[in-house]
């Protein structure tokens, strides 16, 4: 069983940061893209931020400039300094990463943590 686990999540001001945590646990065997995702109301969901297990990052053009991924393999934990935060960035804010366990490799996603921008 993998489970991906969210946290950092809350109201930030414009202009203002936060950062996003997601810790991944089970019968991981690797790790392999881990990123982030975002979904606002009434819009489907959009990547946000991917980075490979190399560390190479890759940015929407929405964030790119304002926010940063980045991951520890040791703690199996991808996190997103966001700045510069627009109330366009309000959202729930998912978790995700490509997971091999002994028996399978597949997409796995967090529950999603809001992120809400206030001008």
């Amino acid at each position: 069983q993998v489970q991906l686990v969210e946290s950092g999540g809350g109201l930030g001001q414009a202009g203002g940061s936060l950062t996003l945590s997601c810790a991944a646990s089970g019968s991981i065997v690797r790790i392999h893209d881990m990123g982030w995702y975002r979904q606002a109301p009434g819009k489907q969901r959009e990547l946000v931020a991917s980075i490979t297990s190399g560390g190479i990052p890759n940015y929407a053009d929405s964030v790119k400039g304002r926010f940063t991924v980045s991951r520890d393999n040791a703690k199996n934990t991808v996190y997103l300094q966001m700045n510069s935060l627009k109330p366009e960035d309000t959202a729930v804010y998912y978790c995700n990463a490509g997971i091999a366990t002994m028996f399978v490799l597949k997409d796995y996603w967090g529950k999603g943590t809001q992120v809400t921008v206030s001008s």
